[in-house]
């Protein structure tokens, strides 16, 4: 019988060793009862889950179980369900939320922490990784504010799904390992129109070597608390950032330089896929450079870098598309701010943080080169011509990801005219009506350059095709696929939700017979309720 709520073993799953290292080596919450409250002086409070009736798998990710030494047969057990939704807790847990603030659309927005997610316990793997289990949607906690800490199945769905499509996309992320239902109703009110209404919750149990923010040290400069500010660097720089060696005020600025780069990598992925991540505040930026908190995210169906899928952002649009390269940098000198007591000097943060720029630019550069299948970037003659293409893709309804993918099939012969060698793109094009001769003669003007363009390099044009496969994927998980799945899901048929997980495994890959996966959005999702815009409620 497995205790609810309680220190216990649970067959199968006894074998994970947790190394608690966060808890163990930073300052606990003094105060034990779960109330809101402000939380001083301490990194985390501990907290345990909030039992739930009737839990139900829906999903789970067998590369993460893979991860954490976990067979399909556990996963698939009651137990996992129980320990996995928050109903009981494995010999090793010491269950808790952490303390962090952060700048919510640019304005200080003071105390945040961990609303409505509660770590588990840190995991040592087989191969010596540590891993964090932490479960979102599991109940209050002290940082929930008026929130009940809860999550429901829409959201959960979205989460779990990006996650791991993110991880095979190559883009560096937080993962996912479970999905459950909790066989409990959550109310919400979706668009906070004055309309709740009660919505199947769910809980996801996230996987990443350490959900440490921005935020989790702007709280502490912010309260002048900046013994329990070096406390926490000299932690993450040993336990997350080991090979930079002994904390120092040298490795302070190399630690630092290196978050800058890791978030500029990320962001080049981001913008490579056409991701759109709808609330990039400081309290959601890792400080390991991974994508963290799947909320109101989106993919970009036809190219606009001025869209947010965000109702919350619907109005300044901080967060759109073409302006996340910016925010990110905004975010790190937040973070600059927050370290500086510990550096006490503005040049080397400033040259640190230059490494943001430098390697952003560079990743950008290597990033286009390959979504159009050059073997290298040469600004003198790539600027204009990449600038043009965007131009071109913005100017009409026109799906990046299918845009991308066909060109990488474009006959190479200057020759043709402008109807045969657009004739792989039309796929793309969401009103063909808006193709107008004007229109068309500077595609094909502009097919025709970026041909000889390729031709002037002597790439094999199998070399190219390999090139553009690899870096444009087919298959994204594009807003109304995921929308689809939720509608399944709280009829309570998760098929589509594992259906997509596996499709998503190969995005890269033709995959005969899943082609309806790589559609453009049709028509009636054009402006659905989650196919187009989402809010914050979850």
């Amino acid at each position: 019988m497995i205790m609810m709520n309680s220190q216990t073993k649970t067959s199968g799953l006894d074998d994970l060793i947790f190394d608690n290292r966060f808890i163990r080596e930073l300052p606990a919450d003094p105060e034990t009862v779960n109330n809101r409250r402000q939380v001083f002086s301490a990194c985390y409070s501990r907290v345990l889950p909030t039992k739930v009736a009737n839990p139900r798998l829906v999903a789970y990710s067998r590369e993460v179980a893979e991860l954490l030494d976990l067979t399909e047969e556990v996963c698939k057990s009651a137990d996992f369900t129980q320990v996995f939704v928050g109903n009981s807790l494995l010999t090793g847990m010491d269950s808790y939320a952490i303390c962090y603030g952060g700048h919510q659309f640019g304005n200080w927005a003071g105390q945040l922490g961990d609303g409505r997610a509660i770590n588990l316990g840190e995991i040592i793997n087989r191969k010596g990784e540590r891993f964090t289990l932490q479960l979102k949607g599991a109940g209050s906690t002290p940082y929930s504010r008026n929130a009940d800490g809860l999550a429901v199945l829409r959201s959960s769905v979205r989460e779990f799904l990006c996650s791991e499509a993110m991880y095979h996309l190559g883009v560096p992320t937080t993962r996912a390992l479970s999905l459950i239902l909790t066989g409990e109703e959550v109310i919400r009110d979706m668009f906070y129109s004055g309309d709740p209404k009660p919505e199947p919750g769910a809980v996801v149990c996230r996987v990443a070597p350490s959900f440490t923010r921005f935020g989790s040290f702007q709280i502490f400069t912010a309260r002048g608390e900046i013994d329990l500010l070096r406390k926490l660097v000299d932690y993450t720089i040993v336990t997350d950032f080991p090979h930079l060696g002994e904390p120092s005020l040298d490795v302070y600025l190399q630690w630092f330089e290196e978050v800058c780069r890791r978030t500029a990598e990320m962001i080049v992925h981001w913008q490579r896929v056409g991701f759109v991540h709808g609330v990039m505040n400081t309290d959601n930026m890792s400080i390991l450079g991974l994508t963290i908190d799947y909320g109101p995210y989106g993919w970009l169906e036809n190219y606009d870098p001025n869209w947010t899928p965000n109702t919350t952002d619907a109005a300044d649009r901080r967060y759109r598309f073409g302006n996340q390269p910016q925010i990110a940098f905004w975010n790190l000198g937040q973070l600059a701010n927050a370290i500086y007591p510990l550096i006490e000097q503005v040049e080397p943060l400033q040259q640190a943080i230059n490494a943001y720029k430098d390697t952003f630019e560079r990743g950008w550069q290597t990033m286009v080169a390959g979504k159009l299948g050059l073997n290298a970037y040469d600004p003198s003659i790539d600027n204009e011509l990449n600038t043009e293409l965007l131009i071109l893709l913005q100017s009409v309804e026109t799906d990046m990801t299918i845009f991308y993918r066909k060109l990488a099939i474009l006959v190479m012969d200057v020759e043709l005219g402008d109807e045969a060698l657009m004739a792989p793109l039309m796929e793309a094009y969401y009103v063909p009506e808006q193709l107008t001769d004007e229109y068309k003669a500077r595609l094909g003007n502009w097919l025709r350059l970026y041909i000889k363009r390729i031709q002037n390099s002597g790439i094999a044009d199998a070399e190219r095709i390999k090139t553009m496969n690899a870096t444009n994927p087919k298959y994204v998980l594009r807003n109304y696929l995921a929308q689809l799945a939720i509608d399944k899901a709280e009829q309570g048929d998760f098929s589509m939700v594992n259906e997509l997980l596996e499709l998503l495994r190969h995005p890269y890959d033709e995959q005969p017979g899943k082609e309806e996966f790589a559609l453009k959005r049709p028509d009636w999702a054009r402006q659905r309720a989650g196919c187009s815009m989402l809010s914050c409620s979850s």
